[in-house]
């Protein structure tokens, strides 16, 4: 499949910046590390990431604005376009080893996404998406396919995937409720530690559903196109549509989202 020259930039971006990734991951137990915050790592490998997908990216449309984790926001000279990066979504695997994490880029134009790559390294499996041309995803041998969402409509026959707060994050609450109202209704609950892969693996119908909050921009901006792009619904876990503005965000095929918000509502009303 022949793919757009904007596509080529961001695949050939995210390879790039994979190089030395995929060096320290071999490396992990030798990583400088420090922390951000409680439960929030940030080692060498983020900014070094960051830093040659800023470069290449730059490089390749000068002028755009850029939004990454890692450094300040850069305002460009065309301000109807804008990257939005995170340059490793799954820091926590990462340094501990677990070869779950993945480069996230995202174009933004105008203020919507419309654009997405998500790329593990690690698998070298390749996600992406472009506003009316589908999302599609490509593995290590070089074999492409189009995504998918899963067309299951009983959450009874559904595997959903999730993210819960750990140390130091908000809503440890309200996301106990949630699961205490959900285990008992569905086939299976997740947790992989990279909200990138839980967008794209719903995307493929690997899950078939997924919900989060208190997230970044950066998180889910290139999963939402994704998932819009295989026939999904973005919503947020209580019906809402500010996804980005809100950090919270639940999506699915279009029947089996509406019975997961509906599900969920208890958990926000109490």
């Amino acid at each position: 499949m022949k793919i757009s020259p904007l596509m080529s930039v961001m695949q050939a971006a995210a390879r790039k910046a994979a190089k030395p990734l995929k060096r320290d991951f071999g490396e992990v137990e030798n990583l400088q590390t420090s922390r951000k915050g409680p439960g929030d790592f940030v080692t060498a490998s983020d900014k070094r990431v960051e830093d040659i997908l800023f470069t290449e990216l730059s490089k390749a449309r000068p002028g755009y604005g850029f939004l990454g984790e890692e450094r300040e926001e850069v305002i460009g000279t065309d301000t109807t376009h804008r990257w939005i990066v995170d340059p490793i979504d799954g820091t926590t695997n990462f340094i501990h080893g677990l070869p779950h994490f993945a480069i996230n880029i995202a174009l933004q134009r105008d203020g919507a996404i419309v654009a997405g790559v998500t790329y593990n390294p690690i698998s070298e499996e390749m996600f992406w998406a472009e506003k009316g041309h589908g999302a599609f995803v490509q593995d290590l041998n070089g074999l492409q396919r189009r995504l998918r969402v899963s067309t299951r409509r009983d959450l009874a026959d559904s595997l959903l995937v999730t993210g819960w707060p750990h140390m130091g994050r908000p809503g440890l609450k309200t996301f106990l409720q949630e699961t205490e109202i959900l285990a008992p209704k569905v086939a299976g609950l997740r947790r992989t530690g990279s909200a990138a892969l839980d967008l794209a693996y719903t995307a493929a119908g690997r899950f078939d559903a997924y919900w989060e909050r208190d997230l970044k921009i950066w998180d889910i901006a290139a999963g939402m196109i994704l998932i819009r792009e295989s026939g999904g619904i973005v919503l947020e876990p209580d019906g809402g549509e500010q996804v980005l503005e809100h950090g919270r965000i639940a999506v699915g095929n279009e029947v089996l989202l509406k019975t997961l918000i509906r599900t969920l509502n208890p958990a926000y009303a109490s």
